[in-house]
């Protein structure tokens, strides 16, 4: 059952409100060091954005909070996946992927990602996926999907979505 982070969202959004205007740096670590400083007490593990990159067809680790993570990724598992698909991804038990899982660090159990965009591509509908993990199984739900989705449009970067949030292991290509 996913943490009821509520008022971690709405502190989030009330501080990328107030310093979206204020703030020189780039959107993406602005956006990961606040967001790490409301999520991080609530039990998210890790947070990030990875890029796409067209040519040749990987996502590359952005911003990220609070360690390195794997950088090119496949388009294969999770993250790759939102970002084919345009749709927010949950996870419950990232174990049940087996190869399909790109695994940065073996404590992960849950993951969402969200797929955004910052500016225009012009190739695909998203350009970058905004990424978080979790030491517990089923840490995140719809209300996660939420309100990363209102924090992402806050802090100007437009959440993608096709559909509802897509629950589960790896749906076929």
């Amino acid at each position: 059952m996913s943490r009821d982070r509520r008022s971690a969202y709405e502190a989030l959004g009330a501080e990328l409100a107030e310093t979206r205007c204020d703030s020189d740096a780039d959107p993406l670590e602005h956006f990961v060091d606040v967001a790490w400083r409301h999520l991080a007490p609530t039990g998210v593990s890790w947070l990030g954005f990875y890029r796409w990159d067209p040519d040749p067809g990987t996502l590359v680790l952005s911003a990220r909070r609070d360690r390195p993570a794997c950088s090119p990724i496949g388009l294969h598992g999770v993250c790759g996946q939102a970002l084919r698909l345009g749709r927010t991804r949950i996870v419950d038990d990232v174990l049940e992927l087996g190869s399909d899982y790109v695994a940065c660090d073996a404590r992960d159990r849950s993951e969402i990602v969200i797929p955004a965009n910052q500016g225009s591509s012009g190739i695909h509908p998203a350009n970058l996926v905004l990424d978080l993990d979790s030491f517990e199984p089923a840490d995140f739900g719809d209300q996660d999907d939420a309100g990363l989705r209102v924090a992402l449009d806050l802090a100007g970067l437009t959440p993608i979505s096709n559909g509802l949030a897509c629950h589960g292991p790896i749906l076929p290509a």
